[in-house]
């Protein structure tokens, strides 16, 4: 994006030495760190490596960019600043700027970045090894300091990011918006609050407002306490005022949605509610409905005697509908396993779901780039450098 600017000056300017005076400046102020450690980005920046014009919004079930050209989400999830250690899990064995490069050279255009509202009031971060000689500029930084840093770096490499309000507590997904000594409030403000620190921040390209409603999480019941639709009409609509240029993701939930034709979802799956109860946000053009969507030896659907012809019809029922009516856009923010064989169960509901995201032609966020999360393993390896070559070489039918 740099150079592009660059070579813009000299083109209009190479013929006058003043402007080669001029140039040399512009080279030299570049050259340093400064622009790469400001909170500022240029609104009118082109995201070099994903060719798009920034902000996106939506138009009908696709995610189009500023001059209405589809494009497609395709992500990665790099969690850590939503636990105790309030830092992107793995810079105990490598550089984050690195980690990026390899997340970028894999071919992914964004990054789900969870966090937790504790750890954005924390002064503290852990689990980053500055022996190594890596991660000098995170010595010293808080959470949030630790996170601005991070996206300022996926920015200079042409990454996106997609921040994700994942816990409230460290490392625990409560049922509804608030609980674990937080109010909806305490969550609003902090998603006010990033939306006010990140207004220029043009690679940062919407809020996914809360990871996985479960349990009493409702839809379209009209209680405040619980239903989710209408909670999420009230933080997406404060954040555009903010800042209506981000996009707003919605998750589904578990179980009680009226009517609802499936008896069982993982959590943040279920949006069959949206059929009756859409969510409703002032800025047009901006809401993304996000299911995750998982496997398992013990669901029911595993189960069917049809399996796993009985898949795509589940999707459809359970969020894809939505796409297929032109409500909406489909981003599935979660999807992951250990096995993606083509034996085991999981293994052929990985390959069965990859094959219906390319054919829909929806956009994703894998889970996970990390080795070390329990019942899916990750993208890398145990020494957080080599690649699990069988889930990438799946992954790669879904990002040529």
């Amino acid at each position: 994006m740099i150079n592009l600017s660059i070579q813009r000056l000299k083109s209009i300017l190479q013929r006058s030495f003043i402007a080669q005076i001029v140039i040399g400046f512009i080279l030299v102020l570049f050259s340093t760190n400064l622009y790469l450690f400001s909170p500022q980005f240029s609104t009118s920046t082109e995201a070099a490596a994903t060719n798009i014009i920034l902000p996106l919004s939506t138009r009908g079930s696709q995610i189009v960019d500023a001059k209405g050209k589809i494009f497609m989400l395709r992500g990665i999830n790099w969690f850590g600043i939503e636990v105790n250690t309030h830092a992107p899990h793995g810079l105990w064995s490598r550089d984050y700027k690195e980690m990026l490069a390899q997340i970028k050279s894999l071919g992914y255009n964004f990054i789900r970045l969870p966090y937790s509202v504790e750890a954005l009031r924390s002064q503290n971060i852990s689990g980053i090894n500055f022996s190594i000689g890596a991660n000098k500029d995170l010595q010293g930084k808080t959470p949030l300091e630790l996170m601005d840093l991070v996206i300022q770096e996926a920015q200079r490499q042409g990454l996106l990011i997609l921040l994700d309000s994942h816990c409230l507590k460290d490392d625990h997904i409560s049922e509804l918006w608030y609980g674990d000594g937080f109010t909806e409030k305490d969550w609003i403000d902090t998603w006010t609050m990033l939306a006010n620190r990140y207004k220029k921040y043009t690679n940062i390209i919407g809020a996914d407002l809360k990871n996985e409603p479960h349990g009493s999480a409702s839809w379209g019941t009209g209680n405040q306490a619980t239903d989710w639709r209408l909670a999420a009409e009230r933080a997406g609509n404060q954040i555009l005022n903010i800042n209506p240029n981000w996009l707003i993701l919605v998750e589904g939930i578990e179980k009680n949605v009226p009517g609802q034709k499936q008896s069982h979802y993982f959590w943040g799956a279920n949006l069959e509610g949206v059929r009756k109860y859409p969510v409703r946000l002032k800025v047009p053009k901006k809401l993304v409905y996000s299911p995750h969507e998982y496997g398992g030896s013990n669901v029911s659907w595993f189960a069917d005697p049809i399996f796993p012809a009985n898949l795509y019809q589940r999707w459809e029922i359970g969020f894809n509908y939505i796409a297929t009516q032109r409500i909406a856009p489909i981003l599935i923010g979660e999807f992951g396993g250990y096995f993606v064989d083509n034996k085991s169960k999981e293994g052929i509901w990985q390959r069965f779901l990859v094959d219906y995201i390319a054919k829909k032609k929806l956009s994703f966020a894998y889970w996970c780039w990390n080795p070390n999360s329990k019942g899916t393993g990750g993208i890398l390896l145990d020494d957080w450098r080599n690649i699990n070559a069988p889930k990438q070489k799946l992954l790669n039918k879904l990002l040529k």
